[in-house]
């Protein structure tokens, strides 16, 4: 099995190798094996559940929910709370695409304009 070291699996996961140690501490990411020396090995799962949790951060989900995700994932019986987990980040998403949605029109208006408009002209998004 190929192994990682803490600033490979933070080279390939693109996050710091604090967060790396913050999300080990606060149960996040399940602790990595360790070497004779005691250095942390990540391996290509590890590497892969953490791109699933940076999805999910992107997405604007909070660090608490993360917390919750990951304790019932660990569950036999969490199943039904991760999908209304999942469900709620996915409705949050579809709200934010459509509010940016709304931006990019307003910003390809103004664009489209000779003279962008002054900021006091511009429609809110909302």
């Amino acid at each position: 099995m190929v192994t990682y070291s803490i600033a490979q699996a933070s080279q390939r996961s693109r996050l710091s190798t604090d967060t790396l140690r913050y999300y080990e501490r606060i149960g996040l990411l399940d602790p990595p094996a360790r070497d004779s020396r005691g250095r942390r090995n990540y391996t290509d799962g590890d590497i892969a559940w953490l791109g699933f949790l940076t999805m999910l951060r992107t997405t604007g989900m909070p660090i608490r929910v993360l917390r919750e995700y990951v304790r019932l994932h660990h569950t036999d019986d969490g199943r039904t709370r991760l999908r209304e987990i999942l469900a709620e980040r996915r409705d949050a998403v579809v709200t934010q695409i459509a509010e940016l949605q709304a931006c990019l029109a307003v910003l390809d208006q103004a664009l489209a304009e000779p003279d962008p408009p002054p900021p006091s002209s511009v429609p809110t998004a909302r």
